[in-house]
């Protein structure tokens, strides 16, 4: 059974077993401006979040959610410092276990969700994914990134100086230019 989510109606709290035991799937949209975590890394708040969760339960009978999260972000270049817009992709498989279970028989495919009760908070589990699948360093694609000139611009020197490297030159550089 698939049942369609507004973007205001996209449940918060959900119970996974009674969920899993219907398959049921949740699909909708949330705006990014819910997310007060994520949108602290700077995005645009107006971008919509794409998600689907899928319940069901697997041939061992344990309560399986499958995920996928996309959004955009603009996010700032850690080579040129400009603002860029990046897609950002979750897909994730849970199984659920009560708070304290053993969860070594598991299989290893699945991210394990322990619950203490027996509500899923599925606004915390989207945010969570989403920083989740942020980068550690977000860059542009290689050939989209404008590095700054001065990164790249060799010293000037006359015939007369000796070139040494030095891992500081490049702050003798740097100074040399701001005081032209």
């Amino acid at each position: 059974m698939f049942t369609p989510m507004l973007n205001n109606a996209f449940p918060i709290q959900v119970n996974p077993y009674k969920l899993a035991d219907s398959n049921i799937s949740l699909q909708g949209e949330m705006l990014l401006a819910c997310f007060d975590r994520l949108c602290s890394q700077s995005f645009n708040t107006l971008n919509m979040v794409q998600i689907k969760f899928i319940f069901k339960r697997d041939e061992r009978k344990s309560v399986v959610i499958n995920s996928i999260i996309n959004t955009e972000g603009q996010m700032v270049c850690q080579r040129c410092l400009e603002l860029f817009t990046m897609p950002i992709h979750s897909k994730c498989n849970y199984v659920v276990v009560k708070e304290g279970a053993d969860t070594q028989s598991l299989l290893k495919d699945y991210e394990v969700l322990e619950l203490s009760a027996d509500h899923l908070n599925l606004h915390e589990l989207i945010e969570d994914e989403l920083l989740l699948a942020l980068p550690i360093v977000p860059v542009h694609n290689a050939e989209e990134c404008q590095q700054p000139t001065w990164l790249n611009a060799e010293p000037k020197l006359s015939d007369n100086e000796i070139i040494r490297y030095s891992p500081f030159s490049i702050l003798a550089q740097f100074k040399h230019n701001l005081n032209v």
